[in-house]
């Protein structure tokens, strides 16, 4: 193994080990050597099998070194999680995608659209509307709108709420929709709301139902929404962009917010993990729902949550209304949980601290990104990463 990357696995596995180490070199001055990041690790695997796997940089601000176990806010990679939770629940014949979503949240029963919270919805919202981002929802963070500007009022996408998911969608419920559902996408509270459709249809919180029905199946022994002590540890610091370009502790590891309990669950963004338990959750969903003899979905519908699902089959250049996603737009689809190259196949999505997986599922590759850098659309190293991985690949 060079600099992490293994290159008897790289060419038994049909990869160019010299493009990989020119691909972590790049990384390594670009964003390490010039402080833009102040860490990162790399997990890249074909056919399941670990090819580079890099760790770097400084785990905290006080310059402990970056651990292989170290535990991340994954934010927006907890979406997949609680899409996937979901459509458990639609095989098992509890709820479907064409369920209204006021037969689980009545709360929405009187919602209006538009500025002055009058016109009603031209048709009702879905659950697929929620998978997909085409509910009408928004973010506070968008900032484009005084619908926005309502959700940042309320708080409705702070990391810390310390609402139950009761009170989250009954304050959820008092403010109008962007649009009507389905009629454009935007980038939202919606896998929240899902995450709270979740707990409602299988009785239980989000933290026990992840654990029972997918952590703990697919033995993810270290992601969850509240870091134990235990771990601290391990918890890494996060970092934000400041006003002069430099980088400005967001959160502190050891003290993290992510240790306090009685926090809403969020299902759009409230999970911890590492990239080794992340890796595991993508290898279930690259082979189709099933992991080392433990089958959570049918290979269809993995094969339907990865399938472009926007209305019309438009990408999101054509749809999208938000200022910000996780997610570049042209020739971009989205499918239930996560974005997908209308071309290339490849699905993916990360976390607002930059956090990034992606899967090909025609070259069989999995890719995992983890660093703390908030926000995560101040470098193109997601895009940079897909392009460096796609040109090592020698063979099909």
């Amino acid at each position: 193994m060079t600099d992490g990357v293994d290159r008897a696995a790289c060419q038994a596995a049909g990869m160019d080990a010299n493009r990989l180490e020119a691909l972590v070199g790049f990384l390594d001055r670009t964003y390490l050597a010039t402080g833009k990041l102040p860490h990162m690790q790399l997990l890249l695997s074909r056919d399941e099998r670990p090819l580079v796997a890099v760790t770097r940089g400084a785990a905290r601000a006080t310059g402990e070194p970056l651990r292989d176990d170290a535990l991340f806010r994954i934010a927006s990679m907890t979406k997949p999680v609680t899409s996937v939770a979901f459509m458990m629940l639609v095989e098992s014949g509890r709820v479907a995608l064409d369920t209204p979503v006021t037969d689980v949240i009545p709360e929405f029963a009187d919602l209006r659209v538009g500025q002055a919270n009058r016109a009603r919805p031209k048709r009702a919202m879905l659950m697929i509307d929620l998978l997909r981002h085409t509910s009408g929802l928004t973010y506070g963070l968008q900032r484009q709108t005084p619908i926005d500007a309502r959700y940042r009022k309320l708080g409705l996408d702070e990391f810390q709420q310390k609402r139950t998911s009761d009170q989250f969608v009954a304050d959820l419920s008092t403010l109008p929709l962007e649009f009507s559902p389905g009629e454009r996408w935007n980038y939202s509270v919606s896998s929240d709301v899902l995450g709270v459709v979740v707990e409602r249809l299988s009785g239980m919180d989000l933290e026990t139902m992840f654990r029972t029905r997918i952590f703990d199946p697919l033995a993810m022994v270290d992601t969850t929404f509240v870091l134990p002590d235990d771990k601290a540890d391990r918890m890494t610091d996060a970092w934000r962009l400041d006003e002069a370009g430099g980088l400005a502790i967001a959160d502190i590891g050891a003290r993290s917010g992510w240790r306090r309990t009685g926090r809403f669950l969020s299902g759009g963004g409230g999970l911890v993990s590492s990239a080794a338990d992340y890796h595991r959750f993508a290898r279930m969903l690259l082979r189709g729902g099933e992991l080392d003899g433990v089958r959570l979905l049918a290979a269809e519908t993995v094969e339907q949550m990865r399938s472009n699902q926007l209305p019309g089959g438009g990408d999101l250049s054509t749809m999208s209304s938000a200022m910000f996603s996780e997610a570049d737009y042209q020739d971009v689809g989205f499918g239930l949980g996560f974005a997908m190259g209308m071309e290339s196949q490849e699905y993916y999505w990360g976390g607002v601290f930059s956090t990034y997986f992606w899967i090909d599922p025609l070259a069989r590759l999995i890719g995992i990104f983890m660093t703390q850098h908030l926000p995560s659309s101040t470098y193109p190293v997601r895009a940079e990463l897909r392009v460096g991985v796609a040109g090592a690949v020698l063979r099909r």
